[in-house]
């Protein structure tokens, strides 16, 4: 009788693994993206639609209503839940999209809810948390805007000819062949709401442009929707400001300002080039380390479905902000229900006004869909999965981004466990290690000149490490002897401008459940007797709990001590210990907050001043920033300190953890040709606390074991093919780069 019992459990049990699997792959496809077919069906649809009189992005005038932008609209998450926790039907796809009203009276900014897909038939306006209007003025920069500015600058130029070409020995605007000159332009655009203007730096344009600045800036009004009315309002050459281009040329020609002459300009030796230079010891005749996959793959991809050691998780790339994860279980049991980017940001300090007024804010450049090829070897390895993106941003259709995010195992070189355990006699009683192999997913961000690398990896423990490495070009401003207080002199001409980066997360946990609570663990002394000499005393660390109650208590400042510990837990579930099953985030970043707390565009982008903040979930809340926070940062249409205002209960709540991570960059001459990456990561871990009631990697078979016998020889014992073998791949690097339309 007990035995048939006991099979009846081991049954459920696996009946409810299976059922939980197949639920989370039922549920999958609610996150994925939008497809090509997707995309072209809300775009004809609402181009169907009279009265929104909309006409193709890419026509020539600002004057006109145009899609900015299609992406997945994501469905409320107690909707989502019955399809995966139940495995009921998942709820109608939907479309979020921005439509740039220009020709209107009034132009404006609206979005809207398109659904259902795939044959799209109602549209709904999508409003903001305190229904916040849209300045039209805060809409991202286009293409076609970028057209007009090129109009103008090479207004500008023909007017500062002789001028441009003097200073930089030969280079021009207009009419040039291969020397050419070209733009970066600033933002935010203005100094409060409702302004667009720009602060804009030429440069050569050459490999690295970014490095390669001539000390000529010039501010352009390009508020109106005429290009025809837009001009200028300041010049800035060599630390003089101007009120116009003719003022300058004036100057110029009369001597009454000094003149440039930057270094004649070396097409073969080129400082911003990756072309190798200087000694190396490494022989190049053959090739490094390659990570191979002896009998295949070990984990499973089916669309945006992954599957891997017990994980399991949804992705998608969102155009406007990057990243995501949905749906992250282990063993069944979910973990979190989502874990997204939501924004970047990099703010500067320096002399020139376009460095002074330099506070990039990623999302308003749509990062998600600057997610361009990657390069195999390079980027991911050669055996990584490659997965296709599909954008649908400031275009006329869907932009399909080859190879844009990657997934691939590797083992860390490091092992996950492992113990020498000495007889003390010369030899041992055992030996036992577990290799450590991973899952990464992998996608990157190339903002003009900075590159991110964003990873979410999962380790065979029940951890997950979500981490950023950033590299690219920094921006450089032209060196002045006051800017090395913002900076460093990496060029002749060149400083290298002082900046902060800061990446913001959010993190749904539901720990065994929505039902979760928040504490943070630190230490502090205590001193008492000596039990067995009592006329000592004891002097040590005791674990010290706080249970954090309420939303503002658990929005920790940045300057304030940060607790050792930061746990999430659910109160009604406990393990076979006793213990409230739990994870823990431990953050690794040198980050702290860029402006005086409500300084102007500090409004902007208040989380930054929180390295962790947990909120109480609501689907109202979803994101901590927007694509509009780039124009106008001083009166966001998203307001993160909203969320914690209120300062509700997060006592047995579902809970979401939003997590700032960064660093501060000072540039230096190493940074040239442009950053690399050892150093420059951070991110946090997600790691189990009392969770599960065993270090779950014991179910590892990548395990080996060694005891010395009798006969003194080593007695092995492995899970795995003894012989592993070797391969290296015999096919050529391929790599593209390009991107297009389908």
């Amino acid at each position: 009788m007990r035995l048939l019992c006991l099979l009846q459990l081991l049954c459920l049990a696996g009946c409810s693994a299976s059922r939980s699997r197949d639920w989370a792959y039922h549920g999958a496809p609610m996150y994925a993206d939008l497809t090509a077919r997707e995309l072209k069906a809300v775009r004809d649809y609402l181009h169907g639609i009279p009265e929104l009189e909309l006409t193709e992005a890419h026509s020539k005038t600002l004057m006109k209503n145009s899609i900015l932008l299609i992406e997945l609209h994501l469905p409320r998450k107690h909707e989502a839940l019955r399809a995966l926790d139940r495995g009921q039907a998942k709820p109608q796809r939907q479309a979020r999209v921005i439509i740039q009203f220009g020709n209107k009276t009034e132009p404006n900014i609206t979005e809207y809810i398109v659904s259902p897909l795939p044959s799209p038939k109602t549209h709904t306006i999508k409003t903001f948390k305190g229904a916040r209007p849209i300045r039209f003025e805060s809409r991202p920069i286009s293409s076609v805007e970028y057209d007009h500015i090129k109009d103008i600058l090479g207004k500008i130029a023909n007017k500062a000819h002789k001028l441009l070409f003097e200073t930089t020995g030969g280079f021009s605007f207009n009419n040039c062949s291969n020397r050419c000159l070209t733009f970066s332009d600033i933002a935010p655009r203005g100094l409060g709401p409702g302004e667009r203007r720009s602060w804009i730096m030429l440069q050569k344009s050459v490999e690295g442009y970014f490095i390669h600045p001539i000390g000529f800036e010039v501010l352009i009004n390009h508020q109106d929707l005429d290009p025809e009315k837009w001009n200028v309002e300041k010049v800035w050459y060599n630390s003089i400001f101007f009120d116009s281009v003719e003022e300058l040329v004036e100057k110029y020609e009369s001597g009454d300002v000094e003149k440039i002459k930057l270094p004649e300009h070396d097409d073969n030796d080129l400082y911003s080039s990756y072309i190798p230079r200087g000694h190396s010891n490494t022989a190049t005749n053959i090739h490094g380390p390659k990570l191979v996959e002896p009998q295949g793959k070990r984990y499973h991809v089916d669309r945006n479905f992954v599957e891997y050691a017990g994980w399991s998780f949804a992705y998608r790339v969102r155009s406007s902000a990057g990243l995501q994860v949905f749906d992250l279980r282990f063993n069944g049991e979910r973990i979190a229900y989502e874990i997204s980017l939501q924004e970047a940001i990099a703010f500067y300090s320096g002399d020139t006004p376009a460095a002074m007024q330099t506070k990039y804010i990623d999302a308003g450049w749509a990062m998600g869909s600057s997610s361009y090829e990657l390069a195999p070897g390079i980027d991911c390895p050669e055996i990584a999965t490659f997965v296709d993106l599909y954008h649908y941003y400031d275009t006329d259709k869907p932009v399909r981004y080859k190879n844009a995010l990657c997934i691939f195992e590797m083992t860390t070189a490091m092992p996950l466990r492992r113990h020498f355990d000495s007889n003390f006699k010369g030899g041992y009683n055992f030996f036992g290690g577990v290799d450590n192999a991973v899952l990464v997913l992998r996608t990157t961000s190339t903002v003009y000149n900075y590159d991110y690398i964003w990873d979410v990896v999962f380790y065979q423990n029940g951890v997950v490490e979500v981490k950023v490495s950033a590299t690219g070009y920094i921006h450089a401003t032209f060196f002045t002897a006051n800017g090395l207080h913002y900076g460093a002199k990496v060029y002749n001409h060149v400083l290298g401008n002082l900046h902060t980066h800061l990446i913001h997360y959010k993190v749904d946990l539901d720990i065994a459940g929505r039902e979760n609570s928040f504490e943070t663990i630190d230490l502090k002394y205590v001193n008492f007797t000596n039990p067995w000499s009592p006329k000592n005393f004891i002097v040590q660390s005791k674990l010290h709990r706080t249970e954090q109650k309420t939303e503002r208590s658990a929005a920790f400042r940045f300057g304030k001590k940060f607790p050792r510990y930061v746990h999430f837990y659910n109160p009604n579930e406990k393990n076979k210990w006793g213990h409230q099953k739990g994870y823990r985030i431990q953050i690794n970043s040198h980050a702290h907050s860029v402006l005086p707390r409500g300084w102007r565009e500090e409004n902007g982008i208040s989380w930054s001043r929180y390295p962790l903040a947990v909120t109480r979930h609501k689907d109202s809340e979803a994101t901590s920033s927007s694509i509009y926070t780039q124009g106008d940062p001083w009166n966001p249409v998203v307001s993160f300190e909203d969320y914690i205002r209120n300062d509700e209960d997060i006592v047995n709540q579902d809970l979401v953890a939003w997590v700032t991570v960064g660093f501060l960059h000072v540039p230096h001459s190493e940074d040239i040709p442009n950053t690399a990456t050892p150093g420059n990561t951070v991110g946090f871990f997600l790691r189990p606390f009392n969770f599960f009631d065993e270090d779950p990697s014991v179910a590892s078979r990548s395990t080996v074991i060694v005891r010395q016998g009798k006969d003194g020889k080593p007695k092995v014992q492995r899970w795995t093919p003894e012989v592993i073998g070797h391969c290296v791949s015999d096919k050529p690097f391929v790599y593209n780069g390009t991107y297009a339309g389908v």
